[in-house]
């Protein structure tokens, strides 16, 4: 779920999430459990199909079988185009490289990771 609407609703095989943490895979039975995600790329696998999806921060609750994941911003990789995604992650990369100053740092670092997931989720296969 986004602010904003209910990004996906469905079955799936598996999960793999961007956490604060690391990457972590979810199949079915898993132990319940709650995780902040980090800005990154969600891999959704319904039978042999994979689906990416960046997700712009949130968190993640598991139990019994069930996965409600709270997002600031979702946006699937198959409607991003992949040249525009790449030369904003290109202009960010020069952007982080450039930035002077604690505040100046921080956003430029957090317009990359935002631009990188958008990048990655268009090389992703869908």
């Amino acid at each position: 779920m986004a602010p904003d609407r209910v990004f996906l609703e469905g079955e799936a095989e598996e999960l793999i999430l961007p956490t604060t943490t690391g990457q972590i895979g979810i199949l079915q039975n898993h132990t319940p459990l709650i995780t902040g995600l980090d800005i990154g790329v969600l891999l959704v696998r319904e039978k042999t199909d994979w689906s990416s999806i960046a997700l712009m921060g949130g968190f993640a609750l598991i139990q019994e079988n069930t996965i409600t994941i709270l997002v600031n911003e979702a946006e699937f990789g198959k409607n991003i185009n992949a040249e525009d995604a790449e030369a904003a992650f290109s202009e960010a990369q020069v952007a982080a490289e450039a930035a002077q100053g604690k505040k100046e740092s921080i956003e430029a670092s957090l317009n990359l990771k935002r631009a990188r997931a958008r990048y990655q989720v268009t090389q992703t296969p869908t």
